[in-house]
């Protein structure tokens, strides 16, 4: 079991193995508002213990007037249809996805009633869950957290990182078709940076499992995770991570904190404290239909200097006078 199984965040909801809840888990006495959080972690995320929080901020009390559900399916994104209909037959006042397009793809295909509320699924017009971000349209709503838009960046911040970067490896999930669509906008970061992409598909955990904690140095200058966490292809990077093989890239400061090297994204957690304004106008009778999407308004580079004295990198002191945190 990695590192990222072990230490998901679990406080302040009900979970239970396998990914479900028990039958019982919505059964509170007195009147108060279900929230059915979906996503294909291994726990509630950084962005669901944000939402959390902002709802109790709004001055929402848990287990009084609201409860969260959490339903996750640990990296297998197949199992994301059935434990979205799990949510509607619990007949829940709102679903939250979070962090994963296949997550908030799988909700709106369970329901059109429900409302739903997008946390961090990159690109929702393209993912065409809305018409539009002004003019959702329809059940969905969210915060966008530019994923895509920040791939350009996150590379450019890799290549100033790494001393004579050239090659550097992606895995991805070749079941994950969001996964797979991201792909064209590495490749021309890449390009245009004057690096190569190492592509290294993967089918299923297994296979994942074997790619990934089989690297050895040399076999490229770094490794980029996607945002995707089917097969645990992050948490296979953690594992090389800590091994020192080689520098990583994230999307989450989540890993950077676990022995990552390096993330630049949108912060998980602010965005489920914005996402949960939204939540609070939908739960006093505001349509999704009437909120535009929202993007994301905080972005942290985080930089984990114990890793970067494992792998022998001095970090440039312009990029230290520019990061957000530092994990020592």
């Amino acid at each position: 079991m990695t590192d990222l199984r072990r230490r998901q965040l679990v406080v302040g909801f009900l979970v239970a193995g396998a990914g479900l809840l028990g039958r019982d888990a919505f059964a509170q006495p007195g009147r108060l508002f279900k929230i059915g959080a979906l996503t294909e972690s291994w726990g509630p995320t950084p962005s669901i213990v944000g939402l959390r929080d902002g709802l109790q901020e709004l001055g929402y009390r848990e287990d009084k007037d609201f409860t969260i559900g959490v339903r996750f399916t640990e990296g297998k994104v197949a199992e994301l249809p059935a434990a979205a209909r799990d949510l509607v037959r619990h007949r829940v006042d709102v679903i939250v996805t979070t962090e994963s397009g296949p997550a908030a793809k799988a909700a709106q295909v369970a329901t059109n009633q429900i409302p739903i509320v997008v946390i961090g699924s990159g690109d929702p017009v393209g993912l065409r869950l809305v018409r539009s971000l002004a003019r959702p349209g329809g059940n969905i709503t969210g915060v966008a957290d530019l994923d895509v838009q920040l791939v350009p960046k996150r590379m450019e911040i890799f290549r100033e990182l790494i001393p004579g970067l050239k090659r550097v490896l992606v895995p991805y999930d070749t079941t994950n078709s969001a996964a797979v669509a991201q792909l064209a906008v590495h490749r021309e970061a890449a390009l245009r940076l004057g690096l190569t992409l190492v592509e290294r598909p993967v089918r299923n955990e297994e296979e994942a499992r074997a790619t990934i904690t089989g690297l050895r140095k040399g076999d490229a200058d770094g490794i980029f995770s996607l945002r995707f966490l089917s097969s645990n292809i992050p948490g296979f990077i953690l594992e090389v991570a800590s091994r020192g093989v080689m520098p990583t890239m994230f999307t989450s400061g989540f890993f950077v904190e676990r022995g990552g090297l390096v993330s630049y994204a949108a912060d998980l957690y602010a965005l489920g404290k914005q996402a949960a304004r939204i939540v609070d106008k939908i739960l006093k009778g505001t349509r999704p239909a009437e909120l535009p999407v929202e993007q994301s308004t905080k972005f942290e580079l985080v930089i984990n200097l114990k890793t970067a004295k494992t792998l022998g990198l001095t970090i440039p002191p312009s990029v230290l006078l520019r990061a957000d945190r530092l994990i020592q």
